[in-house]
């Protein structure tokens, strides 16, 4: 296995420190709504662990594909999207039928690194 480019690295944990703070922000707002419980708590973890490495997923298929032709690279991450969607699903689905986590905490952090990646231009240092 090749080892995964620093840019990834880099962006990756970009991500994962916004949406842990958004994170943190939405456990907030449970516990100003009195509506906290463990639950919400396992709930957001794991949300924000399937969404960070859908991410992760996402920057290692464009590391690989950037290597092949282009018809290959397309099919590549055409074939990684529609897998990546498919397992952001089933872990929706596994969020949602395991009492153990919260629904609504489990699908909010699924909008986590898009808000990061819209904020990212604020952060970037050319």
């Amino acid at each position: 296995m090749k080892k995964i480019d620093p840019v990834v690295k880099n962006e990756t944990l970009y991500i994962a420190t916004v949406s842990a703070i958004l994170s943190l922000l939405l456990q907030s707002v449970f516990l100003i709504i009195g509506k906290w419980d463990y639950t919400v708590l396992l709930g957001n973890i794991y949300g924000l662990a399937v969404t960070v490495g859908n991410f992760l997923l996402l920057g290692v298929t464009v590391q690989n594909a950037v290597e092949k032709d282009p018809d290959d690279a397309k099919k590549q991450i055409k074939a990684s999207q529609s897998l990546r969607l498919l397992l952001l699903f089933v872990c929706a689905i596994i969020g949602y039928i395991i009492p153990i986590f919260n629904t609504v905490s489990v699908l909010i952090p699924y909008i986590f690194p898009s808000f990061a990646i819209t904020l990212r231009p604020l952060f970037k240092k050319d």
